[in-house]
Formats: C-alpha cells, structure tokens, sequence
C-alpha cells in the first residue's frame, strides 16, 4: 500500500491566513525549523495507479497538483483520484469535494449522519450531483484492493449540524489494510478522547496517523479561547496524564510507527527547535511534513 500525506495541518493550515503568532510569523520569515503546512488530507493507493483520497480538504487543488502520483494522464480528462473517504462532516475535510466537480464523478465513503449532513445541512451532495455522477457509500466498505474497517471515535458535529437528527457516530478512524503486503495504516486526525477500543483498533497496525491537533489542554488560551472551548473542539492533546504520548508510550515496543497530522498553528511541536517537539521525537514519535511517502 501506497501513502501519501498531502496535508498535515488543522483548519487554516500553517500559517493560518489570519494569524500573526510567533509560530506563524516564523513560518512567514521562511525559517527551515518551521515549515508551512496544508490542511490535512493523505492519499492511499494499493497499486499506484487508482488513488484514494482520506478526507478533502479545501487546499486539495494545490495538494493534488504538488504530488505527481496524482497528476492526471494518459488522456486529456483522465485521473487517477478515484474516490474519497471522510472521518468526518467538518468543513476542513469535506469542502474539497467541491473541487473536486470537474472530474465528472467519485465515491465518497462517510458515516451515514456525515453522509446526511452533507445532504441536508450544508448541501454538497445536490451541488456537486450538476456536474456528474457521484456516489456516495457507508464508510467501511472495501476500496480497491484494500480492506477498510471503522472505529467511532466521537460525536462531535459541525457547528452547521447541531441541529441534525441524525444518529451518530460523526466521526470515524479508518483502519485500512492491503492483503497483499499485510501493511495497515491507522488514521485517525480527530480524537475526542483515547476513546474505548482504540488500542485493540490500532493493535499491529504498520502504522498509526494519529490527531496531534493541540500540544497541550490550555494552549489556545493565549489567543483569546478559553480552555473549555478548546475542549469542545473535540481533540486530545498530546502532552499530560491523559494525553495521547502517555498512552503512545505505553505501547513502546509494538513495533507500530506512530506519527502526529492535523497540527494547529498553535501547537509548539511546530517548531522543530522546540522541547516539545524533542520530547515527541525522543518518544519515537515522528512529526511528519506534507509531501511525505510511505510503503506499507
């Protein structure tokens, strides 16, 4: 199995548009220790030639175009993107599928309340139905190839679904294996909590993308959001007691690679000179930047 991760940031990126904190501005000045990352979104494939994209991010044009495995070819409307598989309803993983409409058609595989969302509560499914045939699939279906199990991770909706009936889970991680080379890749960018479950999901996978959102419980603060609002959006941290290191440590020896995706511009891993980032890395916990390959 092919991977490709194409963004590693959260909502906004890295640099944020809006933002002028010391990590951003870092970012701005071209500083090699702080590198700027897209919003996150990986591309998986078990032969190299028919593609599948894990969530859409509103940066997808530039990250399809930055990755040549994507580029499209041999005839003038041909691509290898062949579908699309969310966590989530969020904006940050779902608007990309907007851009997507010029390529006639995909499978889109979603929780049914994400699937729902997306038809009822901010409407894409009718939007992107103008310009060609779309499918759109309960998450855990297998993908070409590859074999896909789902775990319920949280309940969180959008702000524009909070008034939705339906049922969760609204978030999901993917478990994804290829039978040909038994390599698995956990993904995981949103994580409420450890949530029950989540070891044995994980257990002997190849390799884990795991929700690196927030260093710590308090980090927004500085910027004006309170800790409970931080809390709300729905990510553990990775430092303290009940943060995902410990329990990342905890599993030392599993022979699993664990990576952080989906930072924020906040997060002070950014910074490769950090402590934080050093005490990450010292774990074996890797950070990895947009563009990285992976064979599994």
């Amino acid at each position: 199995m092919k991977v490709r991760l194409l963004g590693t940031g959260a909502g906004g990126g890295f640099p944020q548009w809006n933002c002028a904190c010391p990590l951003c501005s870092a970012c701005r000045a071209g500083s090699p220790d702080v590198p700027a990352r897209t919003q996150d979104c990986l591309a998986i494939s078990s032969d190299g030639r028919d593609w599948y994209l894990l969530n859409a991010s509103p940066d997808i044009r530039a990250q399809v175009i930055a990755e040549p495995a994507l580029a499209p070819g041999p005839g003038p409307r041909d691509t290898p993107v062949r579908g699309v598989l969310l966590t989530d309803a969020e904006l940050d993983h779902a608007l990309g599928l907007m851009l997507l409409r010029e390529g006639g058609g995909l499978s889109v595989w979603a929780p049914p309340a994400v699937l729902h969302a997306l038809a009822d509560g901010f409407p894409i499914r009718a939007a992107v139905a103008r310009y060609g045939e779309w499918h759109w699939r309960p998450a855990g279906e297998p993908v070409a190839g590859l074999d896909v199990t789902t775990l319920a991770v949280s309940d969180k909706r959008p702000k524009y679904a909070r008034e939705s009936t339906a049922d969760g889970p609204w978030v999901v991680a993917y478990r994804i294996s290829d039978p040909a080379t038994g390599g698995s890749l956990v993904y995981a960018p949103c994580l409420a909590t450890w949530p029950p479950g989540f070891d044995e999901f994980v257990a002997g996978a190849s390799c884990v993308l795991l929700d690196g959102t927030f260093h710590s419980a308090r980090e927004m603060t500085g910027t004006g959001t309170s800790t409970a609002a931080q809390h709300a959006m729905g990510h553990v941290p990775i430092d303290g007691q009940d943060g995902s290191l410990a329990r990342i440590r905890s599993a030392a020896g599993s022979g699993t690679r664990w990576m952080y995706t989906h930072l924020n511009n906040t997060n002070p891993v950014l910074d490769r000179r950090s402590p934080e980032y050093r005490a990450v890395t010292e774990a074996g916990v890797e950070v990895p930047i947009d563009g990285t390959c992976l064979e599994l």
